[in-house]
């Protein structure tokens, strides 16, 4: 239960227990310190969003703290249950991937996005499952593998220098050369081994026929020197 009531109090920008909670008109509750950042760096859109449904308001709401769920955060934290939910949370160690939206501590990165070239863990990774537009967006397994020279994820590969690039790289130090994404590399690369395969499978069955030829040869020359 400790697990379920952490998260269900727990603000979804900072992944810790709400502080100063605050909740929008479309039901979401958020730290009042975190919602206002977030919503500062939306200050040159002129509509916010909630970060969790992507709802949109205009003009910025004033925020006010919601009394009922700060006391049952209080109580929450009172039960000794913080410490318990906080045990549960898979946060990033030294050869993991960490979630590249968490702020304070990070949390491992379940996903990264190729189309964001992002990392997010499973709370943050939430509105690509819910909202259409990001619906469409490729999803792999999280990579540490970044581009030394723009801190971008490698999706692309270098045909020209045989090597894997971002796709910042594509703009500069690799302009005009024949870059195609990684994907597509890799199976074209796992075509051409399957071919190679095969071809080595049947030069195989070919030598086994020759000496098994051989081998009948030998045996009716025995037979006739007999």
């Amino acid at each position: 239960m400790a697990q379920t009531y952490s998260e269900k109090f727990s603000c979804s920008i900072c992944l810790d227990l709400l502080t100063d909670p605050v909740t929008t008109s479309c039901g979401h509750s958020y730290c009042m310190k975190c919602i206002k950042g977030h919503w500062d760096t939306e200050d040159g859109k002129r509509t916010y969003s909630c970060p969790q449904c992507r709802k949109t308001f205009t003009p910025r709401p004033v925020l006010q703290k919601n009394i009922l769920v700060a006391e049952l955060v209080e109580d929450l934290k009172k039960t000794g249950l913080q410490a318990a939910a906080a045990a549960d949370h898979c946060y990033a160690g030294a050869e993991d991937v960490s979630c590249d939206v968490c702020t304070g501590r990070k949390r491992k990165a379940v996903k990264s996005c190729l189309v964001c070239l992002v990392s997010y863990c499973q709370n943050h990774l939430q509105p690509h499952h819910d909202v259409a537009q990001l619906k469409r967006h490729q999803l792999v397994e999280p990579s540490k593998n970044l581009c030394p020279c723009h801190d971008k994820m490698m999706e692309v590969f270098c045909r020209t220098d045989q090597q894997l690039i971002c796709y910042l790289c594509t703009m500069d130090q690799h302009k005009g050369h024949e870059a195609i994404p990684v994907a597509a590399e890799r199976t074209e690369k796992q075509k051409k081994l399957e071919e190679s395969r095969l071809n080595i499978q049947q030069r195989i069955q070919d030598r086994e026929k020759d000496v098994k030829l051989l081998l009948e040869e030998l045996e009716a020359i025995n037979v006739s020197a007999d």
